[in-house]
C-alpha cells in the first residue's frame, strides 16, 4: 500500500508540473479586442477575410471594365475602388449577420459552426438582430453618400432582400448557392452603372454569368466541408445534389465562367491584356485548382475556397493594364 501511495503522490507531483492546457489563441485580430466584443467581431467574419475578397472582386472587375469603356482618370478610379472595398465590406458583415441568425438552429447541429456566436450562446438573437440593424442603417448611409439613381437601387437590393433570402433557399431548394452566385456579384452591375451612368444589357447578363458561375464553383466547393452534418439537420446544398456528378458538374460550371469571361470582353471590346492575362490567368488558376482539391477531404476544400480570393488577382490585373494602356492612346 505505501509503495502505489509513493507512486500516486509521484504521478501527482508531475502532473502539478505540466502546463495547463490551454484554450487557442483566437485568430487576428480577435485578440486585439476584449472578450466582449470578439463575438460580434466573430458574427461580422472578421477574422475570415477572404469573405471580405469575395464580395469585393466583383466589384472591382465591374468598376474596371467601366473605367476601360469611359476612360475614366485615375484619381476617380482610385476613389470608386476605395468605396467598392467599403461597400464590400458593409455588404459582407451584414450578410453574415442574418445568414447566422436564420441559421443558428442549423449551425448548432454542423460541426463546422456549432462555437458560431448564436449556436454557441454568446450573443443573444436579440443583441444580433440590434447588430444588424446598425449595420444596414450603416450600408443605407453609405450607399445614400456615394451612389445615386440606378445605382443605389441596385446596392441597396443587393445589401437588403438578396442576402436575408439566402439563408431561405438552404430549407426551401438545393440551390441556394444559385441565389448566392446573384446575391455576391451584384457590385458588378452596381460598379457599371454608377461608372457610366447607363445599362448595358448584353455586357451585364454575361458578365453575371460568368460571375455567377464562379461562385456556384467556390461554394459549392465550400459546402462539401459539411455534406454528412447538413443531409443530418437537412440544409440542401448543390454539393449533397450533385452526388457521384459533383466533379465533373463542377467543371462544366467552371467552364462556363471562363466561356462567359471570355464573351464579356469581347463585347467590352477589351484588349489583349485582357484576353492574355485575365482569361488565360484564370484559366491557369482554375485548372490548379481541380488538381489540387480533393472534394472528401474538408480542409482540402477549405483551402481550395480561400484560393479563389487569390482567383481575382489575374483577372484584375489584365483589365488593369488594359484600361493604362487605353488612357494613354
Amino acid at each position: 500500500m505505501s509503495k502505489v501511495k509513493g507512486e500516486n503522490t509521484a504521478l501527482l507531483k508531475k502532473a502539478d508540473l505540466q502546463p495547463a492546457e490551454q484554450e487557442p489563441r483566437p485568430k487576428f485580430p480577435l485578440y486585439l479586442f476584449p472578450a466582449s466584443v470578439s463575438p460580434y467581431l466573430e458574427l461580422a467574419r472578421v477574422e475570415k477575410p477572404t469573405g471580405f475578397i469575395l464580395m469585393f472582386w466583383p466589384f472591382a472587375w465591374g468598376l474596371t471594365m467601366a473605367a476601360y469603356r469611359t476612360r475614366m482618370p485615375w484619381n476617380e478610379y482610385w476613389w470608386s475602388i476605395f468605396n467598392s472595398a467599403v461597400a464590400a465590406v458593409i455588404l459582407r458583415i451584414s450578410a453574415c449577420t442574418v445568414n447566422d441568425i436564420f441559421d443558428r438552429e442549423l449551425d448548432a447541429g454542423v460541426a463546422r459552426t456549432k462555437q458560431r456566436p448564436l449556436p454557441s450562446g454568446r450573443i443573444s438573437v436579440f443583441a444580433a438582430s440590434v447588430y444588424l440593424l446598425v449595420q444596414y442603417a450603416m450600408g443605407l448611409a453609405f450607399f445614400l453618400a456615394t451612389l445615386q439613381g440606378i445605382a443605389l437601387y441596385v446596392a441597396v437590393f443587393q445589401l437588403l432582400p438578396l442576402f436575408a433570402i439566402y439563408p431561405l433557399m438552404k430549407r426551401l431548394t438545393h440551390w441556394p448557392q444559385a441565389w448566392l452566385g446573384f446575391a455576391m456579384n451584384f457590385g458588378f452591375i452596381t460598379a457599371w452603372i454608377a461608372t457610366t451612368g447607363s445599362i448595358n444589357g448584353e455586357l451585364l447578363g454575361v458578365a453575371m454569368g460568368a460571375c455567377w458561375c464562379w461562385t456556384m464553383l467556390y461554394d459549392t466547393i465550400y459546402a462539401c466541408q459539411d455534406i454528412q452534418d447538413d443531409i443530418k439537420m437537412g440544409a440542401k446544398s448543390t454539393a449533397i445534389l450533385f452526388g457521384s456528378w459533383i466533379r465533373p458538374l463542377l467543371v462544366l460550371i467552371a467552364s462556363g465562367f471562363i466561356i462567359l469571361l471570355t464573351i464579356a470582353g469581347i463585347v467590352n471590346e477589351q484588349g489583349w491584356p485582357f484576353f492574355v492575362i485575365s482569361v488565360c490567368g484564370t484559366t491557369a488558376h482554375v485548372v490548379w485548382q481541380f488538381l489540387t482539391v480533393d472534394l472528401n477531404t474538408p480542409e482540402s476544400c477549405w483551402r481550395n475556397f480561400k484560393r479563389n480570393g487569390h482567383l481575382g488577382w489575374p483577372l484584375w490585373a489584365g483589365l488593369m493594364l488594359d484600361h493604362l494602356l487605353s488612357a494613354r492612346r
